[in-house]
């Protein structure tokens, strides 16, 4: 596992990135969907299994399931364990047959194996870390400091129709003109099929999230009041907006994984950074490099996640 590192950016990370990730939408706190109940803990000295007389325990599986996460993201925990448990013994089996012929004494398997123990060390080193600095007092300091810096921006929520002629935008005009209900006409004849099921219905966006053009319309118009025929790259727009407000900022609990992840990466990165600095390291002539070195592998840049930006509304799907 390897992340690059770019200490430079650091400084803007939080008044940028986490800012942003400060005011994403409540789709943020949506529950998680249930899932199965997860097994009961077993004492990781259990054995579960044996090879040819060799003992395969409940902590060697719980080993082995932060190994396999992703090959068994979909199963439920208890398929999860069994996936685990299966994989160890295939494991025990062709490891006792690798001994056998001795595949550990070749100089490239050392090699592979130095590097391997190393990168375990790193890795329990780092999540010690991130442990340790992972408190509800550090995280509520970091969203308390970033709210009470954080700005109002306006949204607005717009419904739009999406024709490809402006003369088909005009009689759109004329339709509403006459009474006839918005959002039954974006049924009917919008061509952008994720807002007309919703009968136009784009929900709240801000500045900057839609296309220049649409974007300019929508925050001009008043509530309730239909805009002229708006051309983009993708056809002609009839805008209604039925809403302003100024974007709410989440609760903590909204963006708790958010500022975590940042945390986390924070404290990875600054322990990486102070351990260089405490060690000496030279490169000799064939460990030079031949052009500008890349950044240096080990902890991720800790940038917070930004915000997901709003799908274009009036991009066709």
């Amino acid at each position: 596992m390897a992340f690059c590192i770019s200490s430079g950016r650091r400084t803007a990370a939080l008044g940028a990135s986490l800012a942003l990730a400060l005011l994403a939408t409540s789709a943020l706190a949506q529950p998680a969907p249930a899932t199965a109940a997860a097994p009961a803990a077993v004492d990781p000295k259990t054995v579960l299994a044996t090879v040819d007389g060799e003992e395969v325990t409940a902590g060697e599986v719980e080993i082995a399931q932060e190994d396999l996460q992703q090959s068994t993201a979909s199963m439920t925990d208890v398929q999860r364990r069994d996936y685990a448990l299966n994989y160890l013994i295939d494991l025990k089996i062709a490891a006792n047959a690798a001994e056998k012929e001795k595949v550990g004494d070749s100089d490239d398997f050392k090699r592979r194996m130095a590097y391997l123990h190393d990168r375990a060390l790193m890795e329990e080193l780092l999540q010690r870390t991130a442990k340790a600095a992972v408190t509800d007092e550090a995280m509520r300091k970091l969203y308390d400091d970033t709210v009470k810096n954080l700005k109002p921006e306006p949204e607005v929520r717009a419904s739009h129709i999406l024709v490809k002629t402006e003369d088909e935008a005009k009689s759109v005009k004329e339709r509403l003109a006459k009474g006839e209900d918005f959002a039954k006409i974006a049924t009917e004849v919008s061509t952008d099929p994720g807002s007309a099921k919703q009968g136009g219905d784009l929900g709240f966006f801000g500045k900057g999230q839609m296309v220049p053009a649409f974007d300019e319309a929508a925050f001009k118009l008043e509530p309730n009041v239909v805009s002229e025929p708006v051309k983009t790259q993708f056809g002609f727009h009839v805008i209604k907006v039925t809403e302003k407000r100024e974007r709410p900022v989440p609760t903590f609990e909204q963006v708790k994984p958010q500022i975590e992840q940042y945390v986390v990466r924070t404290a990875q990165q600054d322990l990486v950074l102070k351990l260089r600095g405490q060690s000496k390291v030279e490169r000799t002539e064939a460990g030079k490099p031949a052009e500008a070195p890349a950044a240096p592998a080990v902890v991720p840049a800790p940038a917070a996640p930004a915000a997901p930006d709003a799908p274009k509304p009036d991009a066709p799907k």
